[in-house]
C-alpha cells in the first residue's frame, strides 16, 4: 500500500513550535531550509510508486521522507547505518523530510529498506532525474545566469581493490568456481582440482605473493587453466549463461591469444601494449576502465556556471548544470558535444564554455560553433614556422590567400578536389626574401607554392588568439572548476565511493554533485559552506585512546598517580576495548 503524506496542507498547531527562534533562524538559512522549502516536493513519488499496490499489502515508508533521506546520505557521505541514526534522532533531517511524527514507525528506517528504495532509484534510472528536475529549479529560483559555463573531467574510485593480472586472473577463476559451487554442485565435482588449488584458504595470498622471477610462469597457467574451463563448460547451457563464465571468455579474448592447430588450443599472454584499456580491471568491478594517467576506475564529466561579475554579491550561486559518469578509459574529447545537447535539451545550454585541450579539438569546435563559443587552447607545437599563416592576408569567406606578410600577391590560388588550398607565389620574389627560413612557402621548379587546408588555417587562428589578452582574460576562469572537483572529493566523499559497478556509481556521483549544488545555495543564503562532521564515535574512541595513552605513561614516570592506576586503566577500558590489558 502506498503511503504519501500532504506536505501542503497548514498544521492547525505547529508541530514544529517546540524549535526556538534562534534555532529557526540557523534553520532557516541552511541547507535544510534549501531542501525543504524548493526541493522536497519536487521529488518523483510518482515514479517510486509504480513499484506498490496501491491499496493491497503493507504501508511503505512514506515516500517522500524515504527519497528525501537517500539525497541527505550522499550530501553527508553517510553510510546506511549512519542514515538510519539521522532519520531517527537527528532534527535537522527530521525537520527537511516534514517527520512530524515522532513514532517508530516514521523516524525509523532500517538498512534493508534504504537498500530496497535505492535499488528502485538504480533500476529505473531516476538519478538522473533527480538531479536534472532538482538542479533546474535551484536555477529557477536563485536566478542563475547559465551563459557562462566551464567543463572538465574528475577521477572516481569506486570500491574495489586495484588488482595486478595474476589478481585479475585469480579472482575472476575464484568467482566462478564459488558461483559453480553453489548453484551446480555436480559440475563442480568434475573441475574439484581447480576447486582445491584456487579455492583454498591460503590461496589468494599465495597468489599475491609471487615472486617477480615466478610470475610470468605462474600467470601462464593461469590463462591455460582459464582456456581449460571455458572449453570445458561450453557445451553445458546452464554454465554458459552465468556471468562469471562471461567474465572467463572476456579476459580470453581481450587479455590471451588462443592458436587453433588441429584439434588442439594453445593459449599465449598478450604484450601489455595490445591490451584495451577497457580490459576486465575486476571481477567485482566489470565496468571499470583504465586509464595510464587516472587510474583505474571511472570519471565524472562535469559543467558548472561561473560569474565574471559577481563581484561582492554572494547570492547568485553557481551550480553544477550537467554531470555524466564514464569508465576512466574514455577521452575527454567525446564530452563536449553531449554534455551541450543534454543542457540545450534543458534550456540551461552556455554560450561560452571554457574547457582545456582535450575538449576542444576542431571537431568539437566547428560542431557546435553555431549555438556555443568554445574557449579553448589547441593541442599540439604552437609553432613550426616564426611566419605562420594567421600573419597572411586572408579572405574569410573562400580562405584563400591574398597577400603575403611582405606583401606578394599569390599568381593563383585554387583548392583541389581533396580540399587541400595551393597558393601559388612568383618564384623570384620569393627567392629573394629575406624571411624564406622562417616562411611556410615552400620553391619549387616553377614557382613558389604554399599548400594548406582549412583546419590548418583555424589552427593557426586559434594559436594566435591564444596569446592575446582577450584570451588570457576569459580562459583564467576555467581554473575556478578545480576548487568544484575538490569539494566533490573531501567534502562530500567523491573521492573513494563505497559502491562498485556503473548502476551504482552513477547514482552515487549524480545525488553528491546535486547535494553540492544545494550546500552551494545555502552559502548563497549566507549559510558557512558545510563540511562533513567527523564521525562522533570514532572521534571519542581515538581521544580517549590517547588520553589513555599519555596518562599510562605519565603513571609510569609520576609516583603521584601510581595508586590511581589501576582506576584509570578500568575507567578507559570500557571506552576502549583495544586497550584493556
Amino acid at each position: 500500500m502506498i503511503n504519501v503524506k500532504d506536505h501542503n496542507t497548514e498544521w492547525l498547531f505547529d508541530p514544529w513550535s517546540h524549535i526556538g527562534p534562534q534555532r529557526f533562524k540557523l534553520l532557516d538559512k541552511s541547507w535544510v531550509q534549501i531542501f525543504r522549502k524548493y526541493l522536497f516536493e519536487k521529488l518523483p513519488i510518482a515514479k517510486v510508486a509504480e513499484h506498490f499496490d496501491a491499496v493491497m499489502g503493507r504501508k511503505t515508508k512514506e515516500l517522500y521522507a524515504v527519497i528525501g533521506a537517500l539525497i541527505l546520505q550522499q550530501i553527508h557521505d553517510l553510510s546506511d547505518f549512519e542514515v538510519t541514526m539521522a532519520v531517527a534522532f537527528n532534527i535537522e533531517w527530521q525537520y527537511a523530510l516534514d517527520i512530524t511524527d515522532n513514532s517508530d514507525k516514521n523516524t525509523y528506517f532500517c538498512d534493508r529498506t534504504i537498500r530496497r528504495y535505492r535499488k528502485i532509484l538504480i533500476d529505473d534510472g531516476l538519478d538522473k532525474m533527480l538531479f536534472e528536475k532538482l538542479t533546474d529549479t535551484m536555477i529557477e529560483k536563485f536566478g542563475v545566469n547559465t551563459s557562462k559555463q566551464r567543463l572538465d573531467s574528475t577521477y572516481i574510485r569506486s570500491n574495489m581493490r586495484i588488482l595486478s593480472q595474476i589478481g585479475i586472473f585469480s579472482n575472476t577463476i575464484q568467482k566462478f568456481l564459488k558461483k559453480l559451487q553453489h548453484s551446480n554442485s555436480k559440475l563442480y565435482g568434475l573441475v574439484m582440482n581447480f576447486g582445491i588449488r584456487y579455492l583454498d584458504k591460503d590461496s589468494e595470498n599465495l597468489f599475491s605473493q609471487v615472486k617477480p622471477s615466478c610470475s610470468s610462469k605462474t600467470i601462464n597457467d593461469m590463462a591455460k587453466d582459464i582456456l581449460y574451463l571455458v572449453e570445458f563448460f561450453r557445451p553445458y547451457k546452464a554454465v554458459r549463461n552465468l556471468p562469471e563464465y562471461g567474465l572467463l571468455e572476456r579476459i580470453l579474448n581481450e587479455s590471451c591469444s588462443v592458436t587453433v592447430t588441429g584439434i588442439d588450443k594453445t593459449v599465449e599472454l598478450k604484450p601489455f601494449k595490445e591490451i584495451s584499456p577497457d580490459s576486465l580491471q575486476n571481477p567485482s568491478d566489470p565496468e571499470a576502465g583504465y586509464d595510464a594517467h587516472k587510474g583505474k576506475g571511472y570519471q565524472a564529466q562535469i559543467m558548472e556556471t561561473y560569474q565574471t561579475d559577481k563581484g561582492d554579491d554572494r547570492s547568485v550561486p553557481d551550480l553544477i548544470t550537467y554531470v555524466e559518469v564514464e569508465p576512466a578509459h574514455i577521452h575527454d574529447s567525446h564530452a563536449l558535444i553531449p554534455a551541450i545537447d543534454a543542457s540545450s535539451e534543458r534550456n540551461c545550454c552556455p554560450d561560452e564554455l571554457i574547457c582545456d585541450s582535450l575538449y576542444g579539438s576542431d571537431d568539437n569546435v566547428q560542431a557546435v560553433k553555431q549555438s556555443v563559443e568554445v574557449i579553448s587552447p589547441i593541442m599540439g607545437n604552437s609553432i613550426i614556422h616564426e611566419i605562420t599563416l594567421d600573419k597572411f592576408e586572408i579572405d574569410t569567406v573562400s580562405n584563400f590567400i591574398i597577400r603575403c606578410p611582405e606583401g606578394s600577391v599569390p599568381e593563383n590560388v585554387c583548392r583541389t578536389r581533396k580540399n587541400t588550398l595551393i597558393a601559388k607565389f612568383n618564384k623570384n620574389a620569393c627567392s629573394t626574401c629575406p624571411h624564406l627560413k622562417d616562411c611556410p612557402v615552400r620553391i619549387g621548379k616553377k614557382a613558389s607554392y604554399l599548400r594548406y587546408d582549412d583546419k590548418m588555417l583555424r589552427q593557426a587562428l586559434r594559436r594566435a588568439f591564444e596569446n592575446t589578452k582577450e584570451f588570457k582574460d576569459k580562459y583564467r576562469w576555467r581554473a575556478g572548476v578545480e576548487a568544484t572537483m575538490s569539494h566533490l572529493k573531501n567534502d562530500l566523499g567523491l573521492k573513494r565511493l563505497r559502491v562498485r559497478g556503473f548502476a551504482s556509481v552513477r547514482f552515487v556521483v549524480m545525488l553528491k554533485v546535486l547535494g553540492l549544488n544545494i550546500l552551494r545555495c545555502a552559502k548563497a543564503l549566507g549559510f558557512p559552506f558545510f563540511k562533513p562532521v567527523p564521525k562522533l564515535c570514532t572521534s571519542f574512541i581515538s581521544f580517549l585512546e590517547s588520553v589513555f595513552t599519555f596518562c599510562t605513561i605519565f603513571c609510569c614516570q609520576r609516583s603521584f598517580f601510581i595508586n590511581n592506576r589501576q582506576l584509570l586503566i578500568y575507567n578507559f577500558s570500557y571506552f576502549c576495548p583495544s586497550h584493556q590489558t
